[in-house]
């Protein structure tokens, strides 16, 4: 295999051979029916939503069906967790619903309901606190107990003892102005989370994170976060759960806020590549996934291990080969191999490859030698590679 240290060639290739099954077979986990799934050794799921569950409106159709089975098993538990405050759990309850997914109002965690969590227990039952943001925000404050306040019934002389800030579409320079008046007199300020953007339907509008900035700006203060990453969500969600937060297992495609977030909270993580992020973004990042999956139907099979020997990588029904010109040689099951298995096998290897390359200290910057890093590089190959592996599903 190539040195980590020396520059590789602008792009890498992808080459695939395909081998008798009779030749694979050794490479199939023995006895694979027997072992226990990678569910079974976790007391509770945390499962992000979009990227995950859904791309938009519509429900990605192997999570849909994955998720359904846990919640008719019912083992593990499972709760879904999200950084999006404007609306109220039950709404976000409704969404899952519509999308074939039979949940209440109780299986979810918004940020909101971490940060009222917070501050009933900072503040204790009846405080007043300053509700800015949607819904989600005044439902999550009365929820725990506690008298939420809209910035427009608050006037003179009257107070609160906390401020707690999310996102909304009806969100004013008022509201905002409010939250610094409340802050400059002691409230105690939490954000529910700082995330710049918003996506939404043609683009980006401002998030979370630009309004809470504003409001530091003015007041010369910083809030206390408790949405991704920051680890009070996923601590929230594990008492939603009743178990420790080192029993549960987070799922999430973004590596910045619910892997970062898992790995804050002590809780293992499952990187699963339907969302935004991919392994030009692992590459770039220096957070280290528990374990990466092309579907959330791997949930239920065992965890591929990935052994390497020499320039091989070898997981499941897959071997893959970083030979020295940059090509990274995929070798398969010409039958007899699960394609699901095949992709999250090539997610399994593409996840142990990077963070070698990353942890013996491969440039992972963007300008080398005139183009992409040699990591960038083979990144953006297992990017290619496992879009490949589920190129046939697809059709």
């Amino acid at each position: 295999m190539m040195n980590p240290k020396t520059t590789c060639p602008q792009q890498t290739t992808i080459r695939e051979v395909t081998t008798d099954v009779s030749t694979q077979a050794r490479h199939e986990p023995s006895q694979a029916g027997r072992q226990p799934s990678l569910l079974a050794a976790y007391d509770g799921i945390v499962c992000d939503l979009d990227g995950v569950v859904y791309r938009g409106a519509a429900g990605i159709g192997d999570a849909i069906e994955a998720l359904n089975t846990v919640l008719t098993e019912q083992d593990p538990q499972l709760v879904f967790a999200t950084n999006n405050a404007s609306r109220s759990a039950q709404v976000v309850a409704d969404q899952l619903i519509s999308l074939g997914l039979p949940v209440t109002a109780a299986q979810v965690a918004t940020s909101a309901q971490a940060g009222a969590a917070y501050l009933r227990r900072e503040l204790g039952v009846g405080a007043r606190v300053l509700a800015v943001g949607g819904e989600g925000v005044a439902v999550a404050l009365t929820q725990q107990n506690l008298h939420a306040v809209r910035p427009s019934e608050l006037a003179p002389p009257d107070t609160v003892v906390g401020v707690l800030q999310g996102w909304g579409w009806e969100v004013s320079l008022r509201d905002l102005a409010a939250a610094c008046g409340a802050i400059a007199d002691g409230a105690v300020w939490v954000a529910t989370n700082t995330d710049l953007t918003l996506p939404v339907e043609g683009g980006f509008i401002p998030g979370n994170g630009t309004l809470v900035g504003a409001v530091a700006t003015a007041s010369g203060t910083e809030p206390i976060v408790v949405g991704k990453p920051h680890a009070p969500l996923y601590e929230h969600a594990a008492e939603v759960l009743g178990i420790p937060a080192a029993r549960a297992l987070a799922i999430g495609d973004r590596l910045d806020t619910d892997i970062a977030g898992a790995a804050a909270a002590g809780m293992d993580s499952v990187w699963v590549l339907t969302g935004v992020h991919g392994f030009r973004e692992l590459a770039r990042s220096s957070t280290v996934p528990t374990v990466a999956l092309a579907s959330l139907s791997g949930l239920h099979h065992p965890r591929i291990d990935v052994c390497r020997a020499g320039d091989t990588w070898r997981a499941g029904p897959v071997d893959i080969t970083l030979q020295d010109d940059s090509t990274v040689v995929v070798s398969r099951a010409r039958s007899g191999a699960d394609p699901l298995l095949w992709a999250n096998a090539v997610a399994a290897v593409g996840l142990a490859v990077v963070l070698s390359l990353r942890g013996d200290g491969a440039d992972s910057s963007d300008a080398v030698a005139g183009g992409d890093s040699e990591l960038t590089t083979i990144a953006a190959a297992f990017d290619s590679a496992l879009q490949e592996a589920q190129a046939p599903r697809e059709q």
